[in-house]
């Protein structure tokens, strides 16, 4: 019995869309410690930044705690977190507009130095738009939030592609929660069957998504044991072609290779 027809697609962001892993945020590390550093001193406050480090590798034990749990929670909370672990009475000395200017310099080192965007994602992305397929980003954060994020996805001249953007710090819940993908279909305006998720972990992309009943495409690899997907692609000069052929999966003439390889003549 042929499987309902693809009508949307939702995509990862670290590993998937951007070529990056999510481990790559780390590298901003130092450049949030100084900028909140900054902000803090222009306000009266000088916290040594050895003092900043150890509360920032504080803050990720709290943080770790949520998201092993499959939650999430804002980045004012991870500075309020931070600070907390520096000197617990601190957040109180600052006033929301001081805690606001706090938490802008530890989200947004990402928009100097962006990561590296797959360099198939543009004409991928037209390809499923030109189908009539709507697309919605699924991500989860690390340390640079949604409101972020979303900006150098703008700068990279993708962001017109998708009908929306869930993320784990505005949702409060994290990939592989059912929840988040159930946002995305709720933004997509489709049930599950009608679907495809497209991301590179096999845990939180493909197991997350079929437990959504959400069909799958891994990027690179693919998968083991109960996380196989029904696809899996390189790229994403690859996903329009992946799509085409999980439509076609009651056609077995129609293998996955041969429609690559004409997808590239």
């Amino acid at each position: 019995m042929r499987k309902p027809s693809i009508r949307a697609v939702s995509i990862d962001l670290w590993g998937t869309l951007f070529l990056d892993r999510p481990q790559a945020d780390e590298r901003y590390r130092r450049k949030r410690l100084g900028r909140m550093a900054k902000v803090l001193a222009d306000r009266g406050i000088d916290l040594p930044l050895p003092s900043l480090a150890r509360g920032y590798e504080e803050s990720r034990r709290h943080l770790i705690r949520f998201w092993r749990d499959s939650r999430d929670v804002p980045v004012e909370r991870h500075v309020e977190l931070l600070l907390e672990s520096v000197d617990p009475a601190l957040p109180a000395r600052l006033r929301p507009s001081d805690m606001a200017a706090v938490a802008w310099a530890y989200a947004s080192p990402a928009l100097d130095a962006p990561p590296v965007v797959d360099p198939g994602a543009a004409v991928a992305l037209a390809a499923l738009a030109e189908r009539g397929l709507r697309i919605c980003l699924v991500s989860n954060i690390l340390r640079t939030p949604g409101v972020v994020l979303r900006q150098i996805i703008a700068d990279a001249g993708l962001g017109g592609y998708f009908a929306g953007m869930v993320f784990s710090d505005e949702c409060g819940v994290r990939k592989p929660h059912a929840d988040i993908f159930r946002q995305a279909l709720a933004i997509l305006g489709v049930t599950a069957q009608h679907a495809v998720h497209v991301g590179d972990d096999p845990r939180l992309d493909v197991e997350g998504a079929r437990l959504s009943n959400m069909q799958t495409i891994q990027v690179g690899g693919g998968g083991s044991g109960d996380d196989i997907p029904d696809a899996s692609i390189q790229g994403l000069s690859e996903l329009p072609a992946a799509v085409a052929w999980l439509e076609a999966r009651r056609s077995p003439e129609r293998s996955l290779p041969a429609i690559l390889a004409g997808s590239s003549r």
